[in-house]
């Protein structure tokens, strides 16, 4: 593992921890005063990302399952658990909320705080039981500081990862030994199988001009600094997506689609190996596409609003409860339902 990314997970969690000892009362009443400091076009695009997330349209019963914010507490899965108090302890603390952590891949039967849903395009959606938040992202959310230029990176593939679900065992067995690609998995404990290949880090992988992301269980890990990047991102179309909105990637704009079992990865990196231009306006198309989050007061407020609407919605908030109580921008959003 990286070293830097063991100093991050140091901080996140020292500095999360820390957090639990401030009183959750100076918390709250801070959701007005942000939304204060937004400019119109700050808030349109604002709110189209609340939208994004949160997709419900209707009033709902947040059932006997739901937990108290007052009741929640920390759990195995610490990062999750230190994002999403984050954002809940803004709020009063007799509301209540489903949430699952982990990798979720399904529809929840009711609305449910998560990191993940299946991508839905159809409307109305078919995935907005899962509410997104940014869970987890000390894993997920790190993006590449790639000083390279495109021109000056090696002409090659490059991927390394953990292998336990077949398809991505399938793209290593077709192009592990492939003399143009440098693809293999890292796990220490298959360091016998032929597709085991030693750790490099992500500037080490940024030396190449082609970076392959594959998904593993949901999202694809390294897709955040590939971005990010200088690299041009090599991937079939995404199934699953989180708060990095993963469904709103075009292809042939934000990154270079294969198929689902990357049998033309080759035939991409030749093409776009004699076509700089293109390849290189797919990456600005990306480093977009990232920009968008690098904002942390913006990420905040989203993260807030995204809850508001789970609160209003679920019928909890009443004239003492809720932090923001009749505004117009915010009611404007949720009449609109755009899912865009």
């Amino acid at each position: 593992m990286d070293f830097r990314f063991k100093s991050r997970k140091l901080r996140f969690y020292t500095g999360g921890i820390a957090s639990l000892l401030v009183p959750d009362s100076l918390y709250r009443q801070r959701l007005h005063r942000l939304m204060a400091t937004l400019s119109d076009e700050e808030m349109r695009a604002v709110m189209k990302r609340v939208d994004y997330y949160n997709r419900l349209a209707s009033p709902f019963d947040p059932g006997d399952g739901a937990v108290r914010i007052g009741d929640f507490r920390y759990e195995k899965r610490g990062a999750y658990y230190l994002d999403a108090r984050r954002v809940v302890r803004h709020f009063d603390p007799e509301l209540r909320f489903n949430y699952r952590f982990g990798d979720v891949t399904w529809v929840a039967e009711t609305p449910t705080i998560v990191k993940s849903r299946p991508i839905c395009r159809e409307t109305p959606p078919g995935n907005a039981n899962n509410l997104l938040l940014k869970l987890n992202s000390v894993r997920h959310f790190h993006f590449a500081n790639d000083r390279l230029r495109y021109a000056d990176k090696k002409t090659g593939v490059v991927w390394r990862g953990k292998c336990f679900h077949e398809h991505r065992a399938a793209v290593l067995r077709r192009f592990c030994r492939h003399p143009r690609m440098d693809i293999g998995q890292s796990h220490a404990k298959r360091r016998h199988q032929p597709d085991y290949r030693p750790y490099l880090s992500i500037e080490a992988q940024l030396q190449y001009k082609f970076v392959l992301s594959l998904e593993g269980k949901d999202v694809a890990t390294n897709l955040k600094w590939i971005l990010s990047s200088n690299s041009l991102c090599l991937m079939p179309p995404p199934r699953y997506e989180t708060w990095f909105m993963e469904g709103a990637l075009e292809p042939y704009v934000h990154y270079v689609p294969l198929a689902e079992d990357c049998h033309d990865l080759e035939e991409k990196m030749d093409y776009y190996s004699t076509r700089p231009e293109e390849a290189e306006a797919i990456i600005r198309n990306a480093n977009a596409h990232v920009d968008r989050f690098r904002d942390t007061r913006l990420e905040h407020l989203i993260s807030l609003l995204v809850m508001h609407r789970y609160f209003a919605l679920s019928g909890q908030l009443s004239s003492r409860s809720d932090p923001l109580p009749a505004h117009p921008a915010v009611n404007a959003s949720a009449a609109r339902n755009n899912w865009a």
